[in-house]
């Protein structure tokens, strides 16, 4: 990017955003980091050899993936593979800057008070999609209810207990010590907190289940951003991982913004996108504060699954916390 047009996207970004709370990145700190990172990872990912590892299964759901850190191995629309690093566009400035303000507000936020028997809650509203053939054998998009309550053991040693429709529900697996797909606090308190080394995992993890040689219709860049934004959903992040995963996600090949955009929950923000294979993923910010509100994925083409524009899936985080006991709320 040139220095034209960084100057030309941070005026940009000035018109969608409102003035800062705290202070800018240094203007080519972040294109430095992503032209360094892209030339690794492009290298590291031409030099793997293909087939080594298995696709994971297709699922017939569209959606957020796991809602809310249920699980990242989610499905989007599309038929593509990896996404080449060098055939994307870097993050636009907009982009960077609206990360950047995220990932300082997260970092000037209190650390949650945290112990080991506890449990983070998370309260959601919204709904994913699912395409349902009918009797006359044509295709028919269902709207699936995702307004729940869950309760994660911090350090993943109990069951979750996740509160549906009324209903109690305790899930098979313990989570265990966690892992990037079923993240606990304790996991994402030891994630790295350099955006670099961060995103270089979390590609690494995507490349191993998505890139050359997988069956994945999702590829490497887009799964790399699904699963940072599964992983800032998990309701309680400690400040610098949630800051570090913000400034990761800005190293991601072609990051946007969206200037207007609303939750399941009704609130308006302002959106960082990731457009791939006919689909358009949005995390939804609150403009005053940069708080994440939630994430939804909109058609930017017509295809089975509806006109473009159509909102196939949206989810919100209403409630987070921490508490002694599954089943209580903050």
């Amino acid at each position: 990017m040139t220095s034209e047009q960084e100057s030309s996207e941070r005026e940009r970004a000035r018109r969608l955003l409102p003035p800062p709370d705290h202070a800018e990145p240094a203007p080519g700190r972040m294109e430095a980091r992503r032209r360094h990172l892209l030339n690794e990872v492009g290298g590291h990912g031409r030099s793997r050899a293909p087939g080594l590892v298995p696709g994971l299964r297709r699922r017939t759901v569209l959606g957020l993936g796991t809602v809310l850190a249920v699980t990242a191995s989610a499905v989007v629309l599309g038929l593509g593979t990896s996404d080449a690093p060098d055939a994307t566009p870097p993050a636009t400035a907009a982009s960077v800057q609206l990360l950047e303000r995220a990932a300082l507000a997260a970092a000037a936020s209190s650390p949650a008070k945290v112990s080991a028997g506890q449990y983070v809650y998370i309260k959601t509203v919204g709904y994913t999609s699912v395409l349902s053939e009918t009797a006359a054998g044509r295709m028919e998009l269902l709207r699936q209810d995702e307004a729940m309550q869950q309760w994660t053991a911090v350090d993943g040693s109990e069951r979750t207990l996740r509160r549906k429709g009324g209903e109690d529900q305790l899930l098979p697996e313990r989570p265990g010590s966690g892992t990037l797909n079923s993240p606990t606090y304790n996991y994402l308190a030891a994630l790295p907190d350099d955006p670099e080394a961060l995103v270089r995992r979390i590609r690494d993890e995507a490349e191993r289940n998505h890139g050359s040689g997988s069956d994945s219709t999702t590829g490497v860049d887009q799964q790399s951003f699904v699963t940072i934004g599964d992983l800032l959903r998990n309701g309680v992040t400690p400040p610098e991982t949630a800051a570090a995963l913000y400034r990761a996600a800005a190293l991601i090949p072609g990051v946007d913004v969206v200037p207007d955009a609303v939750d399941a929950a009704g609130r308006r923000g302002v959106a960082v996108v990731r457009v791939h294979k006919g689909e358009r993923i949005e995390w939804i910010f609150e403009k005053s504060t940069s708080r994440l509100l939630g994430e939804r994925t909109v058609l930017v083409e017509d295809s089975s699954w509806g006109k473009s524009g159509t909102v196939v899936t949206s989810v919100a985080l209403v409630e987070s916390g921490v508490v002694d006991k599954a089943g209580v709320v903050p």
